[in-house]
């Protein structure tokens, strides 16, 4: 395939945007090589400004989960666009997809929505803090939750330490108040609770981790999440942005049977334009202004054009009785091909899986946190990369983020991407 329009693209973006994205990994920083720019996509496929038809594994991080373009949102926002763009005032299509949203999760009573995944978690541990009047918070180090300032933390020089900034710009002051831990380790927890005896807000996890590949939780880890918070008074706080509406109709919480306290939105909730939300049960949500103490608004919160995409979205996942099954078979079917392709080459691999969300790593131990994750073959991955891509498959531009399966994606193209995959190590 060749990429000659997409490279002078590049160059020109470079030129008046910082590295040429607008998002750090659409860089390829992570593989190398130039970015591909799209020019528009449809199903499951993407059509690059070189005229390439890729089959697409990362569906916009995720939303487009019943495909690019999907017939029922696109008419919504046609629709909507045409009675204005934004009003700044409430409008009756927020309660609509609030009321249907909040039938469709368990142990929520009453949502927010804003205008991305980052300012969800933002604004829910703020929640957290303003609910529990306490300052610290536990975060798991390799969960994503945005580019606010008491995420981009990284460990000390030991469990309970403090964490320190790995960001320019985020201050020690911040920092002292994030304390890190390993995910899938409930004796690390248990440690920093301790040397932080009621002083902890909440601890806010990925669910799911998508941000160092799919990890799903061990046994046992999250539902000892949910008895240490109980017994400390810590909200749980779930990160939902890549889970939610997308294993389950009611998310993670629906499919893995455990309750968290506030629960954070993005990407399916929003049909694919900007769009995040946070909830909880009755008595956190009405600590929010209006009604309590903890601040939180935006302009563009609830902006008609993201309702309409969103609610066109949620009606279709909450009518389609069979959709999360289809989505979880297709992606055991992927799953499959590849494990066969890679036993046969004898490639050193693990493959992690829960529902629609996949990911390979080249590693030869179980991948159960950032540790074993980064433990992979970065430079066979980037040849992996870039194989696929030559064979028209687009996967994720870097080693530690998760597939998103769409159900427009049909077993012919499955096959394509198993065949794919094959010539990858021929």
């Amino acid at each position: 395939m060749m990429y000659k329009r997409s490279s002078e693209l590049f160059i020109a973006a470079e030129k008046v945007i910082p590295g040429g994205v607008n998002s750090p990994v659409r860089a390829f920083k992570g593989v190398g090589g130039t970015p591909i720019f799209v020019k528009e996509a449809k199903g499951a496929y993407l059509y690059d400004e070189d005229g390439n038809k890729l089959i697409d594994y990362i569906n916009s991080w995720g939303p487009m989960i019943l495909g690019h373009a999907f017939t029922p949102v696109v008419n919504a926002v046609i629709d909507k666009v045409k009675k204005g763009t934004s009003f700044g005032m409430p409008t009756q299509i927020e309660t609509e997809i609030a009321a249907l949203a909040v039938s469709m999760v368990p142990n929520i009573d009453k949502i927010r929505f804003v205008n991305s995944g980052t300012e969800a978690c933002m604004s829910a541990v703020r929640l957290a803090r303003g609910f529990t009047k306490k300052d610290k918070i536990i975060k798991f180090a390799g969960c994503y939750h945005g580019h606010s300032d008491s995420f981009l933390i990284q460990a000390g020089s030991g469990a309970m330490t403090f964490g320190s900034p790995n960001s320019p710009g985020v201050t020690s002051g911040t920092a002292k108040d994030t304390l890190l831990a390993r995910y899938n380790d409930l004796e690390n927890v248990s440690e920093i609770i301790k040397a932080n005896a009621k002083e902890i807000a909440c601890i806010i996890i990925e669910p799911v981790a998508g941000n160092m590949g799919c990890i799903p939780p061990k046994k046992g880890f999250l539902e000892g999440l949910r008895l240490l918070c109980d017994a400390h008074n810590i909200l749980l706080v779930f990160d939902e942005v890549m889970t939610g509406f997308r294993l389950a109709k009611g998310g993670a919480q629906e499919l893995l049977g455990i309750k968290a306290d506030i629960v954070c939105f993005g990407k399916v909730i929003g049909g694919g334009l900007p769009v995040g939300a946070f909830a909880a049960r009755e008595e956190i949500m009405n600590y929010l202004a209006p009604n309590g103490p903890v601040y939180q608004a935006g302009t563009l919160s609830g902006n008609p054009l993201a309702m309409a995409a969103g609610l066109a979205m949620l009606k279709a996942l909450n009518e389609d009785k069979d959709v999360f099954q289809r989505l979880a078979d297709k992606t055991e079917y992927l799953h499959k091909g590849i494990s066969k392709v890679l036993e046969n080459k004898k490639v050193v691999y693990t493959i992690n899986r829960l529902g629609s969300m996949i990911s390979v790593h080249f590693a030869k131990e179980e991948v159960v946190d950032l540790d074993s994750s980064a433990k992979g073959n970065n430079e066979t991955f980037k040849a992996f990369f870039h194989s696929m891509l030559k064979s028209g498959i687009y996967i994720a531009p870097s080693a530690f983020e998760t597939w998103f399966i769409t159900d427009a994606l049909t077993y012919e193209d499955l096959d394509k991407t198993i065949a794919a995959c094959d010539n990858a190590f021929a």
